[in-house]
């Protein structure tokens, strides 16, 4: 029997998540188009445009973030955007600017920095949630966003 036969569905593209192991760093840029379990440490700049990206309970991330989806379960320093939402979990640490649909910060979470609910979806081309946060305009969105400066620690 050949081993394509054998191998799982999940491994194609479409429908896995790729993973990036708690012995691992990397400094750079990971682009892509998969979703990514990270539980090393990332230096640089994690561009997932249309995916999910998960911050493992061992993570450490020194980066900004674009991606669809971002949950946040370790640790990270930069600015996370997501075209739909992002969720701080319990133990998670976000330090940096938010720019999200939604939000939500689990009671017990550290999050220092602010908040810009952008409601429209930012699928157009005319705004610029495709770019690093750290190269974003101050007048990027059509929207009117609202704005939210935050620092939730728990005692």
């Amino acid at each position: 029997m050949s081993t394509d036969a054998m191998r799982p569905l999940s491994s194609t593209p479409s429908g896995s998540t790729a993973r990036l192991g708690a012995s691992l760093h990397i400094k750079g840029e990971i682009s892509g188009n998969e979703d990514l379990h990270i539980d090393g440490s990332v230096e640089g700049l994690v561009q997932l445009e249309d995916r999910k990206l998960t911050v493992g309970a061992s993570a450490k991330l020194t980066a900004d973030v674009v991606a669809r989806e971002v949950v946040v379960y370790g640790s990270v320093k930069g600015n996370l955007r997501a075209r739909d939402r992002i969720e701080i979990k319990k133990d998670g640490s976000v330090v940096g600017d938010l720019t999200t649909a939604r939000i939500m910060i689990e009671d017990g979470a550290y999050f220092k920095g602010s908040i810009e609910i952008d409601r429209t979806g930012s699928t157009s081309r005319d705004t610029d949630l495709d770019k690093p946060a750290y190269t974003r305009t101050a007048t990027g969105s059509s929207a009117t966003p609202a704005h939210v400066s935050v620092t939730k620690s728990s005692s």
